[in-house]
């Protein structure tokens, strides 16, 4: 797990910006503090932060064979199948994937990915044929960022590190505003947010070259018949979850995982815990809570009971090595804009926070974590699944606040941006491309649409929230439900299947039942933690008061006063996005888009 970065050229000297590349290698050494190396030619400058999980020591980058040199993030797990592939072609000096991802590039060229089973994001040079190839996972659990200046091509695993280069605008334009007030925390597809700034989108790749950037997909979900009874369903479903899960354990540093109580978690952690008492191990787990939360907690439709009693019961059932990480409010304020910092955006507030500390005090006992994100997405646990009336509504399930969010757009942006229209043609887009078959019912063709929903929007959004939050820490965090096979596989699963006994994700909880106590395999599901102290409110609203009343600021600039004023005074209380942004959190979003703005200096501007 790394940090990558570069500048190509085929009409500048790439040398001639040599502070610039050593400021973005800077910006990075957070997601790869063991070590950092820079390829320097005319044509291209690729720079590498290095968090080290296998082979420590061979595995340094850049790393070159022959014409080629890569720089590399990400993970392979069937490394060892590639190898033995390529042997007949090869020889290898080291262990690492990254020499693996490098030759499979040499034998198969842009194809290679077709070959990848992980999460991954990175850079080939080949300095003969002066042309670089960038990829990134089909999932997107990697990022990479990009600026395409018509003369030169900037890349970055983060945003943060791609503005230390000073050809990067440091604006946002109306397209951005529209991200940053109708979308946000989510992004769209392929969007940057920040003027000219763009990211390779999951299951994409191409070449830039001379003739400029061509990107395509490679990989998407696809539609196709599913002959199977429930019961050879469920058990290809344990086949591929428990595959996934342990071919991600695989590490040269100590391996934990992170346990909510809830299915998801509770599964990784048992196999986990399973696989490494074969070796004499035991697991470590982490759980995140707060301060005074069984003193406040109040159950809701989508939050019904609290997480500790259920963690408990899976440490026990385990015999984990149990750690609580408990969060304050004093603790979440000041972590908001260092959440904003990782992200290189305004996030999820008090969501981002309290897992950037959680992953903070993980990365004091381990390297590697495996989190149970994307299940729900996959399996259809959320309640817009299931929820008849919420799923069959024309519109993102998950954000149904347009004509809210519009309010706080200053005039010079509103009067440029339709936001209904900007909201619903992108949802609609990506509704439609969602592939069918002929013979799909009504409600088989709708729940493939929601899936492709959640699949490129919703899932991104924690896809990026778990990657930044935990390499702001140096913190490999891998999600084993995020195995593209488990997702071309329950893409075609009928609907009915992961319904089963009524139950969200009720195929999930069939197939591994064995892996679980009662309790925890029907417990009914219970989102990411948050914060039910009113002490936060009352933090978040004096500090949003404070940014206000210090007179001029960015954030008026882009946000109208008197909306922020309106929402100081708590008269609407609209869920701003999913299931746990409501008013406070909606208040921490201003925060750290506030921060945002002055920290990395970005300026609205219309195009």
């Amino acid at each position: 797990m790394c940090g990558i970065a570069g500048a190509v050229s085929f009409v500048e000297d790439m040398r001639e910006d040599m502070k610039i590349y050593e400021n973005m290698q800077h910006a990075l050494l957070r997601r790869g503090p063991d070590q950092r190396g820079m390829f320097m030619s005319r044509e291209a400058a690729l720079i590498h932060t290095r968090l080290a999980v296998i082979d420590i020591d061979g595995g340094r980058q850049p790393m070159s064979f022959g014409k080629y040199t890569i720089i590399y993030n990400g993970e392979l797990y069937n490394t060892e199948e590639l190898r033995s592939e390529l042997c007949g072609d090869f020889g290898f000096d080291t262990r690492s994937d990254t020499e693996v991802v490098l030759k499979s590039y040499i034998k198969w060229g842009s194809s290679c990915v077709e070959h990848f089973n992980g999460i991954f994001a990175f850079a080939v040079y080949d300095r003969q044929e002066s042309r670089v190839f960038l990829a990134r996972d089909r999932i997107g659990v990697k990022p990479l960022f990009y600026h395409d200046t018509g003369k030169k091509l900037i890349f970055a695993s983060e945003l943060p590190a791609l503005l230390e280069h000073t050809d990067v605008p440091r604006e946002i334009d109306e397209h951005g505003a529209a991200e940053l007030l109708l979308i946000a925390p989510g992004r769209t597809p392929g969007c940057g947010v920040l003027r000219g700034v763009e990211e390779v989108r999951p299951g994409w790749c191409g070449y830039y070259s001379a003739e400029g950037l061509h990107l395509w997909e490679y990989w998407r979900l696809k539609a196709y018949e599913l002959h199977e009874s429930f019961e050879q369903t469920a058990e290809r479903v344990r086949e591929l979850v428990f595959d996934s899960i342990r071919r991600q354990l695989t590490s040269d540093v100590p391996v934990c995982t992170f346990l909510s109580g809830g299915l998801d978690s509770s599964l990784i952690s048992s196999v986990a815990a399973s696989e490494l008492k074969k070796q004499g191990r035991r697991l470590s787990t982490f759980s995140v809570d707060y301060r005074d939360n069984d003193k406040y907690f109040q159950k809701s439709r989508f939050q019904p009971d609290s997480d500790p009693e259920y963690i408990t019961c899976m440490a026990e059932y385990l015999g984990t090595d149990h750690h609580w990480v408990v969060v304050d409010t004093p603790e979440l304020m000041a972590a908001l804009d260092e959440a904003t910092e990782a992200r290189g955006l305004p996030g999820m507030a008090d969501v981002d926070a309290s897992l950037l500390l959680l992953c903070r005090e993980i990365k004091k006992y381990g390297t590697v974590a495996l989190s149970g994100e994307c299940a729900d997405e996959i399996f259809g646990g959320y309640p817009w699944y299931r929820d008849k009336d919420i799923r069959m509504t024309d519109g993102f399930p998950w954000a149904q606040s347009t004509a809210y969010r519009k309010r706080f757009l200053c005039d010079d942006f509103a009067e440029r941006i339709d936001a209904e229209d900007y909201v619903y043609s992108a949802y609609r887009n990506t509704a439609d491309s969602a592939e069918r078959l002929s013979s799909d019912t009504p409600l088989e063709s709708r729940m493939r649409e929601m899936t492709e929903l959640n699949f490129k929007w919703f899932m991104q959004t924690l896809l990026d929230r778990k990657d930044r939050m935990s390499m702001y820490s140096g913190l490999e965090v891998r999600v084993p439900f995020c195995d593209y096979r488990i997702a071309e596989y329950l893409y075609n699963v009928p609907w009915e299947y992961k319904d089963y006994m009524g139950r969200e994700k009720g195929l999930l909880r069939e197939a591994m039942k064995e892996w679980l106590p009662e309790k925890v395999l029907w417990r009914k599901k219970s989102p990411y933690p948050k914060t039910h102290n009113p002490a936060f409110l009352e933090a978040v609203t004096a500090k949003l008061r404070s940014i206000l009343d210090r007179g001029e600021c960015r954030l008026t600039g882009l946000v109208k006063r008197e909306e922020l004023e309106r929402l100081l005074r708590h008269e609407d209380r609209v869920q701003w996005y999913g299931q746990l942004m409501n008013l406070p959190q909606t208040i921490a979003f201003f925060i750290q888009l506030d921060h945002w703005l002055e920290h990395f200096d970005i300026k609205p501007r219309l195009s």
